[in-house]
């Protein structure tokens, strides 16, 4: 498979990098913004909010690989605030990281592919109210949207738009959460299964919506949240 990915130096990123690597028959093609990954396979900086670098990068992919299979869309930030707090720059950057992203992402396949499946990254904070991420939520509620739409005016190009919607994963964006033992207790609590998720679980489910043998799922939203959305 030839994959690209974007914004490939998340925690999610690394650890789906790996998992990826463990095939010889797998091509990759990273993107990253600000930090380059460790990893040896060639990686470009793209500024994934700006349409025209997420267009290069991806005939970058077509001019190397020849086709492209599947595009995983991994950039995102956490401010946690009420609305109330939110200045409109911390607005704009949580929509040009998320959304727009995204957007860019689907507009450039909708030009350029066909034959390809697309993973975009939501929350499962869009699915239920929590209190202080009205930013993360319109963001991510708008690539879920996003998704299901696409899905329908792509499948003609047999292009598959999927969303993974994460509850609290033990990456860098959520280490001030993480790294904090009363913060982390309570965010355990909230989670049925009374732990957060690792970068590993999230891995599999994009593993698994990329395979060229799930070619029926296309349009949905996999919430892997360890029940936070779902139980009391």
């Amino acid at each position: 498979m030839n994959i690209l990915i974007v914004g490939a130096g998340s925690g999610i990123g690394t650890e789906l990098i790996s998992d990826l690597s463990k095939n010889s028959l797998t091509n990759l093609l990273l993107s990253y913004y600000e930090h380059p990954t460790q990893f040896s396979y060639d990686s470009v900086r793209v500024d994934a909010s700006d349409f025209k670098d997420v267009e290069k990068f991806i005939n970058a992919g077509l001019e190397k690989f020849d086709h492209i299979d599947a595009i995983v869309n991994l950039p995102g930030n956490l401010i946690l605030k009420p609305a109330h707090l939110c200045s409109e720059s911390e607005f704009y950057e949580t929509i040009d990281i998320n959304l727009k992203s995204s957007f860019g992402v689907i507009r450039a396949a909708g030009k350029y592919l066909k034959n390809c499946s697309i993973v975009l990254m939501s929350t499962a904070a869009a699915t239920i109210g929590l209190a202080n991420h009205e930013l993360i939520s319109s963001a991510k509620s708008g690539v879920e949207g996003l998704s299901k739409s696409a899905a329908k005016t792509y499948a003609r190009k047999n292009i598959r738009v999927n969303t993974v919607s994460p509850g609290l994963v033990r990456t860098s964006l959520s280490k001030k959460i993480t790294e904090n033992p009363i913060s982390l207790r309570a965010s355990e609590k909230m989670h049925a299964s009374n732990k957060i998720g690792e970068p590993k679980q999230i891995s599999n489910m994009i593993k698994f919506l990329i395979d060229p043998e799930n070619d029926w799922i296309t349009g949905q939203n996999f919430i892997i949240d360890g029940g936070l959305s779902s139980t009391k």
